[in-house]
């Protein structure tokens, strides 16, 4: 299966699967030698304890960025699973991430432009209205003033952050 050439030292593609499969994970897919090969051979190269390196191939495998092919001992009788990355869909699966985080920005926006929220002045905690009103605009944790809280700044950086994030899909798929 051929590879296409991916650069794991790009903070997105690194973040990505980091968060995917977990720092262990990553130095599995940083190492993983070339070609087929057994998860034993993986975690000997890798230096990866063998649970983690299944663990991590299944979550490659689940995402499309692993395949296997098993085969059968004639004498034994035992499967042998050999595991090759294909990297191939992972800007397609970047791009479904993107996506994801586009729709979650704009919904977090739409929320913050449409409610009230106070913060304890020691930062307690974050209410809304009509909570705050319920309490008497006095923390339950610290016993503190309830003060309103300006939202601003937050729908200014969301806003900024969904931009951003359109002008890189965009940019991606054109």
């Amino acid at each position: 299966m051929v590879n296409f050439l991916v650069d794991l030292k790009d903070p997105v593609i690194k973040g990505y699967l980091i968060n995917l499969v977990g720092e262990e994970g990553f130095k599995v897919v940083k190492n993983m030698p070339d070609g087929e090969v057994t998860d034993e051979k993986i975690a000997e190269a890798t230096g990866v304890l063998l649970n983690i390196v299944r663990r991590t191939l299944f979550i490659l495998y689940e995402n499309r960025l692993a395949v296997y092919r098993r085969e059968r001992d004639s004498d034994s009788g035992w499967l042998t699973y050999l595991w090759q990355l294909d990297l191939s869909s992972l800007n397609h699966q970047l791009e479904l991430e993107s996506k994801k985080l586009l729709k979650n920005l704009k919904t977090k926006l739409e929320f913050e432009e449409n409610k009230v929220f106070y913060i304890c002045e020691k930062e307690d905690g974050r209410f809304l209205f009509e909570t705050a009103a319920e309490l008497e605009f006095i923390c339950p944790i610290c016993g503190g003033d309830l003060k309103y809280q300006e939202t601003e700044p937050a729908i200014k950086a969301l806003k900024q952050r969904i931009f951003q994030l359109e002008e890189m899909t965009s940019s991606a798929s054109v």
